[in-house]
């Protein structure tokens, strides 16, 4: 019997040596890895601004072009180029009447915007009202046509050569063009049926809506030409 409990005793002093000492290996690990901790923090606080700045540099700059596609050509800028302004720069050189143009516009126009362009079932191009009323800030519904809305006639070359007819934008020769503006015009009672539309006779129609619109200065500087915006007038 007692030879069976110092046998327990030894065993139970031998286990509890053991948790000790395991004990004491995982404190030591923890103070020695603190003190690695430490030393490495005094070393990076000690680092030179010069190392810590190289350390620390930007990444390369991207290169200045990315191998892909190629500069596009005059012509190709050209092509595009295309926009006319109010006062016909950049107007093309050819010419047109509304003889001209109204079978470019039976063919090309008249399925979208009606026989006589007043149909549709698109925007309603031509008509005029009473007096070259401008009520459309009160009444949503006024038609918006070339007659009754549009500022500029040169608005209306550059519209049709850049956009239509929408299933072949820009297929159109300058003379078409040139031929449907002067017919447009035409049913709009703006020019005679007569009239030749070219370069130098388009800026100078007087188009009923011009006299709606007024630059747009708001937050443009003084000098710096602006955008139109239309302003509703009393009517008398």
């Amino acid at each position: 019997m007692t030879s069976l409990r110092s046998d327990r005793f030894w065993r139970a002093t031998a286990w509890h040596a053991e948790r000790l000492l395991t004990a004491a290996c995982v404190v030591g690990a923890i103070v020695a890895a603190g003190d690695r901790a430490t030393v490495a923090l005094g070393a990076q606080a000690a680092t030179p601004p010069a190392k810590k700045a190289a350390a620390t540099a930007a990444p390369a700059k991207p290169p200045a072009t990315l191998g892909i596609g190629r500069p596009a050509t005059p012509a190709e800028i050209a092509a595009l180029d295309i926009d006319i302004g109010p006062e016909g720069a950049g107007l093309p050189p050819g010419r047109g009447t509304a003889a001209d143009g109204a079978p470019i516009y039976a063919a090309r126009c008249a399925g979208c915007h009606g026989k006589s362009g007043k149909e549709g079932p698109n925007d309603v191009l031509v008509g005029r009202l009473p007096g070259d009323a401008f009520p459309f800030a009160r009444d949503p519904r006024a038609p918006k046509t070339i007659g009754s809305y549009w500022p500029y006639a040169t608005t209306v070359f550059d519209y049709i050569r850049r956009a239509m007819p929408p299933d072949a934008p820009g297929s159109l020769k300058d003379e078409e063009v040139y031929g449907l503006v002067a017919y447009l015009l035409a049913l709009n009672e703006l020019i005679p049926q007569d009239a030749v539309v070219d370069a130098a006779s388009l800026p100078k129609v007087q188009m009923p809506a011009r006299v709606h619109f007024v630059p747009d200065t708001r937050g443009q500087p003084k000098a710096s030409a602006a955008p139109l915006v239309h302003k509703e007038r009393k009517e008398r």
